[in-house]
Formats: C-alpha cells, sequence, structure tokens
C-alpha cells in the first residue's frame, strides 16, 4: 500500500515533460561509460557520412545463443556491434519475466568488446497468472491506478530492475527498448491513447531511475512503421535517448517504410530498432542484403543503427551476407572504439 499515493501523484504529472536539451542524457545520472555510448552514437548521427552501428538479435530469454551472432562471424569474418536480448521466457506458450541467460549473454558479449540491448514483452499485468502477451483489453491507464493490476505491475518492474541492477553491478551498461511498437495493435500495450502510453513510459522511466538507483540505462524507443503516427507516442527528449522504427520488409524506401520523415524529426539518434526481410513471419531466407544499404542510402540517409531480428531473418541465413558486413557503410564490432565495452 505503501505505493498507492505516489503513483497517484506520479500518474496525473507524468505527462508534465522535465525540460532537456535533445543531445542530454534522458536519465542525468547516466554513469560515465553510459555517457561515452551515448555520445558514440551522438557523433555518428552527427556525421553526414552513412556509418551503420550494427546489431542483431540473439532470441528470446531461454532459448538466445551466442551462435546467433557466431553465423554472422562464420559467414562474414565480422561481428554485429551490438546483442540485441529480451527479458521475455516462455512458459507453456505464455510469456514469463526471465533475466537469467539474456543477462549471462549480455555479460560475454560485453566483455567481448560488444554493446548490449535488451527489449523488453511485458506479460500483461491483467492476467493473475502472468501472460497474455497478445491479449487485448487491459486499458493502459488502469495499470497506473491502485489495485491488483498495479500491484502485477510493480512486482514486474521490481523483477526486470533486479536484473538491470545485476548487470549494472558488473558494469554493463544497457541500451533499454521496452514496449516497443507501441502503436501496433498486436501486443496489450499498443495502439491506445498515446498520453497513457507516454505516461505509463515516464512511470517505468522514473522507477527505474530514482526510486531502483540504475543508472546504466540509455533509453531506446521504437514504435513500427506504418500504423498510428509514431511521434504521437513519444515520450519527450527527457526520457528516450534513442529512436527507431521496426519494419519487417524487402523493400526500404518510403512506401513500405512508413512514417520515417516524422520520427527523423525528433533530435535523437535514429535506427531500424528491428528489421527483418519479407515479413513478420516465415521469410524465406532469400533476401540480398545490400539491397538494405543501398535503400537506406538512397532514401533514409538519417539512419545511424540497426538490429535484425534472428533465425531466418538474420544475415548469414540470407544472401550476400558478408558483402552487407564488410560494406564500409556497415560499423562491426572491431571498429568499436575499445574503451566503449568491457570493463
Amino acid at each position: 500500500m505503501k505505493r498507492l499515493l505516489p503513483v497517484l501523484l506520479t500518474a496525473s504529472l507524468l505527462l508534465t515533460a522535465r525540460a532537456a536539451e535533445p543531445t542530454a542524457p534522458a536519465d542525468p545520472g547516466l554513469n560515465p561509460k553510459g555517457r561515452a555510448i551515448l555520445a558514440w552514437f551522438q557523433e555518428r548521427q552527427a556525421s553526414p557520412k552513412l556509418r551503420l552501428v550494427s546489431g542483431q538479435f540473439a532470441g528470446w530469454s531461454g532459448t538466445a545463443s551466442l551462435n546467433e551472432l557466431g553465423k554472422i562471424h562464420a559467414a562474414t569474418g565480422r561481428w554485429p556491434v551490438v546483442i540485441g536480448l529480451d527479458y521475455c521466457g516462455w512458459n507453456e506458450g505464455e510469456a514469463m519475466i526471465d533475466v537469467r541467460q539474456p543477462n549471462q549473454l549480455a555479460r560475454e558479449y560485453w566483455q567481448a568488446g560488444g554493446l548490449v540491448n535488451l527489449s523488453w514483452h511485458a506479460p500483461n499485468p491483467g492476467k493473475p497468472n502472468g501472460g497474455g502477451l497478445k491479449e487485448r483489453g487491459l486499458k493502459l491507464a488502469d495499470v497506473l491506478k491502485p489495485g491488483p493490476i498495479h500491484d502485477r505491475w510493480m512486482k514486474s518492474l521490481d523483477e526486470v530492475a533486479a536484473g538491470l541492477l545485476e548487470l549494472q553491478a558488473q558494469g554493463v551498461v544497457v541500451i533499454w527498448r521496452p514496449l516497443h511498437e507501441m502503436n501496433g495493435g498486436w501486443f496489450w500495450w499498443g495502439a491506445q491513447e498515446p498520453a497513457d502510453f507516454i505516461a505509463l513510459w515516464r512511470h517505468m522511466f522514473d522507477y527505474f531511475t530514482h526510486t531502483k538507483k540504475l543508472h546504466n540505462l540509455i533509453w531506446a524507443w521504437g514504435p513500427n512503421h506504418g500504423q498510428k503516427h509514431a511521434d504521437l507516442y513519444f515520450p519527450g527528449d527527457a526520457y528516450a535517448d534513442l529512436v527507431g522504427l521496426d519494419a519487417y520488409t524487402d523493400h526500404i524506401n518510403p512506401d513500405q517504410i512508413i512514417g520515417f520523415d516524422r520520427l527523423a524529426k525528433i533530435k535523437k539518434p535514429v535506427g531500424l530498432t528491428e528489421f527483418g526481410p519479407h515479413g513478420a513471419s516465415n521469410p524465406p531466407a532469400d533476401y540480398d542484403f545490400r539491397r538494405l544499404l543501398d535503400g537506406i542510402e538512397k532514401n533514409f540517409p538519417q539512419l545511424r543503427h540497426f538490429l535484425v531480428w534472428n533465425e531466418k531473418w538474420n544475415p548469414a541465413e540470407n544472401r550476400f551476407a558478408k558483402e552487407f558486413y564488410n560494406d564500409p557503410r556497415v560499423i562491426t564490432r572491431d571498429q568499436l572504439p575499445p574503451a566503449l565495452a568491457g570493463n
């Protein structure tokens, strides 16, 4: 019950954003290595030269593997800069929180000289036993109201914060990308009132930053392309450090990746926070990844980072991976300044 009054006050004030310079860290207490990583992304964004920070998703918690990135190294001789992980695991088809394996792989890749991106497909707090990733019907406004839904949400935040605190204690900086694709209608937190999503995001930010004292997080906001205007869900300069669009498509042009022009007006390093050729299910693994680079250069030259999904979306499972990863427009792990990762 101790949380109820702060939550009520927070919910009423969250939409009054703190003022912030676009280049300042969202968390004023971001640790020195986090600041250095964010500054490196910002330098890439400020440069007129197209250089893309490479990233590869390694899989869900419990099934993730460094081999997903090892396949790229075997095919190309290069490692991605960023490993993508997720605190979502699965139990009999239901979403659950599992921080153990992602943390282990995050530490390993960090010590090897790479950066860490953690997303979070959150279980639905409207369900007493968890799960319900795509079960609709819960109003986001109810998550911040006192009651059992809020209590379950806070329990989830505490579990996630414990995992992030463990990484903080081990010196690992995390690009933190929760509650993505919020403008689409497939996850329980998606396609709702932008003000309610913004309040939920800011509540998480304040709880992690001020209550949990997490100062190793670079906050990444990643809507989906082509749905409601994504920028309506932007939480504000003081609550995000990196931005991007999720897009599953072969065609790297404004007709197929919709809404990038509005996103690019936000003064943050911008990228493809998820990319996969063909579509979001059953890709045939025949994509020429050189098309991604050429399409970005022609149509989206402001892009500076990407994260490719795993399995049959992985460049190593498709065509011309070696040419893609050895193109001078792609930054690989060996090109990351050594002081940015590892301890």
